[in-house]
């Protein structure tokens, strides 16, 4: 699981996700003791991680290169993933002008776990970098803050996670739309495909 931000506004909504996908493979034990120390902020650097795992006995596998967000139909989705006890579970984030809904996704099974009308700011990730952007973006927004003023701190929110984990990629994908489009039409289509 690594980083997806959106800021939900009555105007328009914009999207960053990074590209980073990692692997492990080793034992259980020391995989998990691994990804603690990487998803509660204590590695922060790629040569930390590659250190790390060795010093576990971990194998690894870092690629930059996995787009977690997209547009479809005016509509804005990002989505994270983790595997736990061999199963892939999926958390994605549906997004528009004014609305959006969160799924998740179990095999091909996905669960509603949210839906709201408003503006508002969403972080998908561990719990690290959700804190780290909530706290990013809680401390650059302000009342006078516009539309854009949120896309810049979105991008600042993501560099300044990616500066303090490993487990987000220094690049990263920004996307934005003024469509106001029901988000639950694209989940229903995506339930039915």
């Amino acid at each position: 699981m690594t980083l997806v931000i959106a800021f939900i506004g009555k105007n328009g909504a914009v999207m960053t996700g990074d590209l980073r996908e990692i692997t492990f493979e080793g034992e259980k034990q020391n995989r998990d003791k691994l990804e603690k120390e990487l998803y509660n902020g204590t590695i922060v650097t790629d040569d930390e991680l590659a250190n790390k795992a060795r010093e576990f006995g971990i194998g690894i596998t870092v690629t930059d290169c996995k787009s977690k967000i997209s547009e479809r139909d005016g509509v804005l989705i990002g989505e994270v993933s983790s595997i736990e006890g061999g199963v892939t579970k999926k958390r994605r984030l549906y997004a528009s002008a004014g609305n959006y809904a969160i799924a998740e996704l179990r095999n091909s099974e996905i669960t509603l776990t949210s839906h709201a009308k408003g503006s508002n700011l969403i972080v998908l990730g561990n719990d690290f970098t959700k804190q780290v952007a909530n706290k990013c973006f809680k401390d650059n927004w302000t009342k006078k803050s516009t539309f854009q003023d949120a896309v810049k701190i979105l991008i600042l929110c993501i560099e300044t996670a990616a500066r303090k984990t490993a487990s987000v990629s220094k690049q990263f994908f920004l996307i934005q739309t003024a469509s106001n489009v029901d988000v639950l039409k694209i989940v229903e289509k995506d339930r039915n495909s």
